[in-house]
């Protein structure tokens, strides 16, 4: 019989690094797949999820949420804007621009506040300081630089809201927020009809406005409710008529505001 060679303290260490080495080997490739999707940037689905919560009318978005609040924000201070300018505006046109203003808003405001009472949202109660700035603005104009003030102010704020309902109209699955974006649409639509009736709107400076996106957002999302209630089917909601005013022959277009004197 041939004689087993000795076993000595070097040899049992290289047996035994081999086998750690394997071992953490094996570990790493377990590893490394969950840290790298854990590296991977999240998808727009993955956002959206992450945003939504349950409600008994369906899934309400961040994107939903944010709606109702530029709604409430836009009667804050579109409903004071239009009663000045039922007072300060010098040409029929104006001052039934405002008139549409304040019905329409009237009727948005009593809307939004009944839709977020439902869906357990908090509205804000004051504008923001961009609305506030504008608001100042306008206090502050007379005659016909006023007219002007208003209309393109007005003008320009409705164009970025009405994409903003666009959106939301296309892509929400929440019954309430549906029928609310259908009130706003129309009212939206209506109010850009009627200030752009005025004559007094300057397009190549809202073209330029809209293209350079000078106007920031108006409001962040609110917190998100908690969950209304569990998974079920959802309750529709029968839209609300909406109201309809009759549109103004356009106005011929005005002088432009005089210069200001130094």
């Amino acid at each position: 019989m041939r004689p087993r060679p000795p076993v000595n303290g070097r040899g049992i260490f290289t047996g035994t690094g081999i086998i750690i080495v394997g071992l953490i080997a094996t570990f790493v490739a377990l590893i490394f797949p969950l840290w790298s999707y854990d590296d991977q940037p999240a998808t727009g689905v993955d956002v959206l999820n992450a945003e939504t919560v349950s409600t008994v009318y369906g899934p309400l978005s961040a994107l939903d949420r944010d709606f109702v609040t530029k709604v409430r924000l836009a009667g804050l201070w579109e409903l004071p804007a239009g009663q000045q300018a039922q007072q300060k505006g010098t040409t029929e046109a104006v001052r039934r621009a405002g008139t549409h203003l304040v019905e329409g808003h009237t009727f948005l405001d009593e809307r939004v506040r009944d839709v977020a009472a439902k869906l357990g949202l908090e509205l804000p109660n004051e504008p923001t300081e961009q609305q506030k700035q504008w608001l100042a603005t306008l206090n502050t104009a007379q005659g016909v630089d006023y007219d002007h003030q208003f209309a393109n102010i007005l003008r320009l704020a409705h164009g970025k809201v009405f994409s903003v309902v666009a959106q939301v109209r296309a892509a929400t699955r929440n019954s309430l927020v549906r029928a609310l974006a259908d009130d706003a649409n129309t009212t939206v639509l209506d109010h850009i009809k009627v200030l752009e009736a005025t004559g007094y709107v300057d397009f190549d400076a809202l073209a330029r406005d809209m293209a350079a996106a000078s106007t920031p957002p108006v409001t962040g999302s609110p917190t998100p409710p908690g969950p209304i209630t569990g998974p079920g089917p959802v309750v529709p909601v029968t839209p609300s008529p909406s109201p309809t005013y009759p549109l103004p022959p356009p106005a011929s277009n005005p002088p432009p505001p005089a210069p200001e004197t130094s």
